[in-house]
């Protein structure tokens, strides 16, 4: 899949527009609305500017969250995440027995993460090991603030989307 020209993206229906941008961010409505609302615009940077400015200015703490959590847990079944969750936490090769109880203290960490400050655990994963992912998580549960997470969080989802975009707009090699 590669992504339409700017221009093209600003002229789509609200649905393929909603479908085009929740490929970057993962269904994440309150941010999705207001992004389709906006347009046109001038460049696909200029829209990931604008989503991080509306997150960090326009939406309230209830949206932030809701957005946050558009985004699979680490480690979680790949039944059900996008094709880009699926390949960005290494989900296109069988799992080995101990990726399974990676797979298994991951969950354990993501309930944990959530019970204690209320959304899930964002991180930029893009090809490293899920179990390297294990320590990050942990130190975040010591840490961390609500407060902090949630920025945090929704930093991490921006820079997922700028690299789903970089890789989107890269023309496949032949």
């Amino acid at each position: 899949m590669t992504f339409p020209p700017i221009s093209k993206l600003n002229g789509l229906p609200r649905e393929d527009f909603l479908e085009a941008v929740n490929s970057l961010f993962e269904p994440a409505p309150p941010l999705a609305k207001i992004l389709y609302e906006a347009r046109p615009y001038l460049s696909y940077s200029g829209l990931l500017d604008f989503a991080q400015y509306v997150i960090d200015h326009d939406l309230s703490e209830e949206d932030r969250i809701l957005v946050v959590n558009a985004h699979p847990r680490i480690g979680a079944p790949p039944q059900g995440l996008s094709a880009h969750s699926i390949k960005e936490q290494g989900y296109d090769k069988k799992p080995t027995p101990e990726e399974e109880q990676v797979n298994g203290r991951l969950g354990e960490l993501n309930e944990e993460y959530e019970k204690k400050y209320g959304f899930k655990f964002v991180v930029f994963v893009n090809g490293r090991p899920r179990k390297e992912i294990i320590p990050v998580l942990e130190k975040r549960l010591q840490v961390g603030t609500k407060e902090s997470e949630l920025k945090l969080g929704l930093s991490e989802m921006l820079i997922i989307a700028r690299d789903r975009l970089r890789k989107l707009q890269t023309p496949a090699k032949l």
